[in-house]
């Protein structure tokens, strides 16, 4: 019933479809915090175009719908963000889907707070996340949306505490236009290349 309704049934029937991976850490104590807001972005598009994320499997919570015209599957990996490539292999080896339609959503602590950067591929940039990521499907191939967090003022050994912390008043407006510009970033990557989006979307703050 499950399966029949949500489209899983047949894993050879999704071809076209983009799987769209939020990361972060499962649990009520991270929630709305730095490291979290690929789960947030996820939860965004959720609400916004009606595609629950609530079946667990593949290690992750799962939902199937559609932005727009585009078919899509989101994922919020539920193994804890350093071992996040565990559950993304399951979900492209079962459901077949290429490093090309994969996008994955994270945290980067290199970009201002707010800012939204689009790639093409590339090194994991110290995200832990992405290393396993990267580790699993043995391939740096895949594109992704980094959300600014902003950097921690002081020693690096305070770099744990910044990004499982929550983001300031301040900060508030910033991180809300990010997520709500995330998913119209995320559509004209998947519909007019990574290449176009990037340069639609990379110069949006500073």
């Amino acid at each position: 019933m499950w399966r029949k309704t949500f489209g899983f049934a047949a894993k050879q029937d999704m071809s076209g479809v983009y799987l769209i991976a939020g990361l972060g850490n499962p649990g009520r104590q991270y929630e709305s915090t730095r490291h979290n807001i690929g789960f947030e972005v996820i939860d965004y598009i959720s609400a916004q175009y009606n595609i629950k994320v609530n079946k667990l499997k593949h290690k992750a919570l799962l939902g199937e719908g559609m932005l727009e015209d585009i078919r899509v599957l989101l994922a919020k990996p539920q193994t804890y963000m350093n071992l996040s490539g565990e559950s993304i292999r399951e979900m492209t080896q079962y459901y077949k889907i290429p490093p090309e339609r994969l996008i994955v959503v994270y945290d980067d602590i290199s970009l201002p707070t707010g800012s939204v950067r689009i790639r093409e591929k590339g090194s994991a940039g110290g995200h832990n996340g992405m290393k396993s990521i990267i580790y699993h499907l043995h391939t740096e191939e895949f594109a992704r949306l980094r959300i600014g967090v902003g950097a921690p003022d002081g020693q690096a050994d305070g770099l744990v505490d910044y990004v499982l912390g929550r983001f300031s008043a301040a900060e508030a407006p910033d991180i809300i236009d990010a997520v709500k510009t995330a998913p119209q970033a995320l559509i004209c990557m998947m519909r007019e290349g990574v290449q176009k989006a990037a340069s639609a979307y990379n110069q949006k703050r500073a």
